[in-house]
């Protein structure tokens, strides 16, 4: 009987130049974290003479363990390196074909920003990236953790930057996760800030808290609850309506129809985190079958496979994924 080829295992040789000790230490980690974070999580053996390195694993692995090290090492020229950002390259080997080194550049989608360029990781997020710069209408869905937010939010600040909005609208439905938060004091922006916080977060990050402040002073970055969008049309406009799937039905149309000439809507949620009463049908979920097959509106859908989070965030959501599949009748004896 042939052996099985998901058994074999083959042995590669690398060799990282230029040959730097300061480089190869942050390639490695401190007592080489680093090789054994990777180790971990591709099952592969990686073995180091210096600049020498031998990877042993199964070929597909050992091909992203060798993209994994050229990557690390290309970065060490400019910076250290620490598990959280070795976990994200993990993320990026695993999600993207890391043996394709010479993609023309110009495929790549890449958000210039304060911070640097933001590329997408894998090639849902830059199918995502692509949609947004190319739909007016573009619907992100998926798990939390999968850069959904934070790349739109990302398109707006660019957006606005380049001077092709005038201004960004961010949107959310004030929908509590279970809990009653009662009364909120404070002007429209406090009372709603508690919903938007994530979506605020992203532009601290991108902007800076100062010139987040200075273009909402000057009405260049807006907050608006769902609920006060109705009877406005918003012209040259970056839109983002963030947790989608705790709008209504209604609430799902009437946003999407207040989009104007020379804007962009993008609208993201995560359908299995609907905070909505029971019985009632989440805008996100339903619109999904409604504007299928219309054009110039685009569709992402993320899975845990691209959660950009901490590891366990991706085993999280594929555990209670399957809590929540119902189960099969035969298999539990039912009828």
């Amino acid at each position: 009987m042939p052996e099985a080829v998901a058994s074999e295992r083959i042995t590669r040789d690398l060799q990282l130049e230029p040959d730097d000790n300061l480089r190869l230490a942050r390639v490695c980690g401190r007592f080489d974290e680093h090789l054994r974070q990777i180790e971990g999580r591709l099952g592969v053996e990686i073995r180091n003479r210096g600049a020498h390195f031998q990877i042993l694993g199964n070929p597909d692995k050992v091909d992203q363990t060798a993209w994994l090290l050229k990557e690390m090492h290309r970065m060490s020229l400019v910076e250290s390196l620490n598990p959280e950002q070795i976990h994200l390259l993990l993320q990026s080997a695993s999600l993207a074909d890391p043996v394709a080194e010479d993609a023309p550049a110009e495929d790549v989608i890449a958000i210039r920003t304060r911070r640097g360029m933001i590329r997408g990781r894998g090639p849902n997020q830059q199918r995502y990236l692509r949609a947004i710069l190319t739909h007016d209408v573009n619907f992100g869905i998926g798990p939390a953790g999968t850069g959904k937010t934070y790349l739109a939010v990302a398109a707006a600040v660019e957006a606005l930057e380049r001077g092709q909005v005038r201004r960004i609208v961010l949107v959310r439905p004030a929908v509590e996760a279970g809990e009653r938060l009662g009364f909120l004091p404070g002007d429209m922006a406090q009372k709603v800030d508690p919903y938007l916080r994530p979506l605020f977060d992203a532009l601290h990050d991108l902007l800076g808290m100062d010139k987040v402040e200075r273009l909402m002073e000057r009405a260049q970055i807006e907050v608006a609850p769902l609920a006060f969008m109705r009877g406005r049309t918003l012209n040259e406009a970056f839109i983002i309506l963030d947790e989608a799937q705790n709008t209504t039905v209604e609430q799902m149309k009437m946003f999407l129809t207040r989009l104007g000439f020379g804007s962009t809507a993008v609208i993201t949620g995560d359908t299995t985190q609907v905070d909505l009463p029971r019985q009632t049908t989440s805008g996100l979920r339903h619109v999904q079958d409604v504007l299928r097959d219309v054009e110039d509106i685009s569709f992402t859908f993320f899975t845990s496979q691209d959660v950009v989070r901490h590891a366990l965030v991706q085993k999280i959501v594929d555990a209670y994924a399957r809590w929540e599949t119902p189960a099969d009748p035969l298999e539990t004896g039912g009828g």
